[in-house]
């Protein structure tokens, strides 16, 4: 089943950037939800500030795909530095160094 989520507007502050996206739900019937990335963690890691939207994204989709009827997904999420190095494992994957002729 596939939920529409919208990206709305990213918050940016010293402390953090803040993606904001909607989850349509059904006509009419949306949620709000904001995705936190600690500024430290862009200086820290590799992750570009490019790759906030699309990582922030993902973290929400995972969310709402594991939803339930007794556990909804948090309105609030945060990006750690492990789901960053998901992320870069995902989408920059490292490349086979070829060795050495003997």
């Amino acid at each position: 089943m596939s939920i529409p989520i919208q990206y709305e507007i990213c918050v940016v502050s010293t402390a953090s950037r803040i993606y904001n996206f909607r989850v349509i739900d059904a006509p009419g019937q949306s949620r709000q939800f904001s995705v936190k990335i600690p500024s430290e963690l862009f200086r820290s890691t590799l992750l570009k500030y490019q790759d906030g939207p699309p990582i922030s994204f993902e973290r929400l989709k995972q969310e709402i795909e594991g939803e339930t009827q007794a556990s909804q997904a948090k309105p609030h999420l945060n990006i750690a530095e492990t789901d960053i190095h998901e992320y870069l494992e995902r989408h920059y994957p490292r490349k086979k160094s070829k060795g050495r002729p003997c």
